[in-house]
């Protein structure tokens, strides 16, 4: 059974475990974590999740080679020797095949030049290669355009081991507050890339813990879901040392919505080098021990 159908199978059973546990509110959220985390590594391990990166090249303006052959502009780490060219004009850009390369555009065969769609712009456009083992597409940070690559083969992917986590502790299953913000407000978040982006900041959530009063801003990636990406005093110790991050839902009607650090989870540059994770802004760094989520990842090192 492979990797994929396991975690499915695992998930499949934790919620109906927690179904069966309704009435015990400690089981029940313990089987909710589990789901999740189940999911999450189904979606982690995919073909085309993060572990199978494996390059992150930067385009300069006009035409460059792009191959896995010594002498390429951009060097593949798979793929055929000579992939064929991407010529940049400005924010635009154009993947040129190599004579004769079996490539897919869309998800369907390919023929001729693709005027390649950037993840800044929309969904980005997908160029499939290596008998379908490999892609790339098109990624925009900081006003500069790159190619994101990814191989399913990735020892990354084929060798992970799992990521460890703190046992569930339904304490850190957080109500909290949100206070919005003036529409149009925006955050300044840096990268591990030193890029600094300005990102949709709806509002903050707010929450106690031991007592104290704790809050954390929110940026908005586009599906309404509030995104925190935050730093804690685990950081470096025994969570990855530039922080974790954590979704929590839309506040109800009533300013109401649940912080549950137990799925706090690593960043993609936690398991490769080639992300362009974004980092905790300096409001989101807790005065807190959040012994809760994923743990460091200790896997295949980059």
């Amino acid at each position: 059974m492979g990797v994929i159908r396991v975690v499915a199978v695992m998930a499949m059973t934790t919620i109906l475990a927690a179904c069966g546990n309704a009435s015990d509110p400690v089981a029940a959220h313990k089987a909710s974590v589990e789901a999740w985390s189940a999911d999450r590594i189904a979606r982690l391990t995919a073909p085309n999740g993060w572990l199978s990166l494996v390059g992150l090249h930067w385009l300069q303006e006009g035409e460059q080679s792009v191959g896995s052959a010594g002498g390429n502009d951009v060097l593949l780490a798979a793929g055929p020797n000579q992939l064929g060219k991407v010529v940049v004009a400005g924010k635009q850009a154009t993947f040129v095949p190599a004579d004769g390369l079996q490539f897919t555009a869309y998800g369907k065969p390919g023929s001729g030049s693709v005027a390649l769609v950037a993840d800044s712009q929309g969904e980005p456009t997908v160029i499939g290669f290596a008998n379908g083992s490999a892609s790339l597409v098109l990624i925009e940070r900081g006003g500069r355009l790159a190619l994101r690559v990814r191989d399913a083969n990735a020892v990354t992917r084929t060798g992970f081991k799992g990521i460890a986590r703190y046992p569930v502790d339904i304490g850190w299953r957080l109500d909290a507050r949100f206070e919005p913000h003036e529409p149009g407000k925006t955050l300044p978040i840096a990268s591990v890339i030193n890029t600094l982006d300005d990102m949709a900041n709806p509002g903050a959530v707010v929450f106690e813990k031991d007592g104290r009063t704790f809050r954390l801003e929110a940026v908005d990636e586009g599906d309404g879901r509030l995104f925190l990406i935050f730093a804690d005093r685990s950081n470096g110790r025994e969570t990855y040392g530039a922080g974790r991050f954590l979704y929590a839902a839309p506040a109800d009607a009533n300013g109401h919505t649940v912080v549950d650090f137990n799925e706090s989870y690593n960043p993609p540059c936690a398991m490769n080098a080639f992300s362009t994770c974004p980092l905790p802004p300096p409001e989101n760094r807790l005065d807190l021990l959040v012994n809760a989520g994923e743990l460091k990842y200790e896997g295949l090192s980059h």
